[in-house]
């Protein structure tokens, strides 16, 4: 399974940024997401950020990680999910466009 995890830019220096999720630190490339600012949260899969995050979302996604790790653990994921449970379940935009079109597959 991929995970992408979030972490902070504690430092940069060119390409490279040392990071920390409040756990583990960690070197990351910044190639594919450019300069960033220590502070800026970035969600990271195998040593590269991927994309900019907010704090919200960092805290969201470590919340779910978490969530995954107790259930892993035997344990109860908690309100872990709680911003997903809140929602009603949505189609992707493609699948909602056909169904408002009338077309279906039964």
């Amino acid at each position: 399974m991929c995970v992408g995890v979030p972490m902070q830019i504690v430092s940069v220096n060119g390409i490279a940024a040392d990071c920390t999720d409040g756990r583990q630190s960690e070197t990351v490339d910044l190639s594919l997401v450019g300069d960033l600012a220590p502070g800026t949260w970035v969600l990271t899969h195998l040593g590269c950020a991927r994309e900019v995050i907010s704090d919200t979302e960092a805290r969201q996604i470590m919340a779910a990680l978490d969530g995954l790790r107790a259930v892993m653990a035997g344990g109860e994921a908690g309100d872990a999910f709680a911003d997903i449970d809140a929602q009603a379940p949505q189609l992707p935009p493609h699948l909602q466009a056909a169904l408002d079109a009338g077309h279906s597959t039964g």
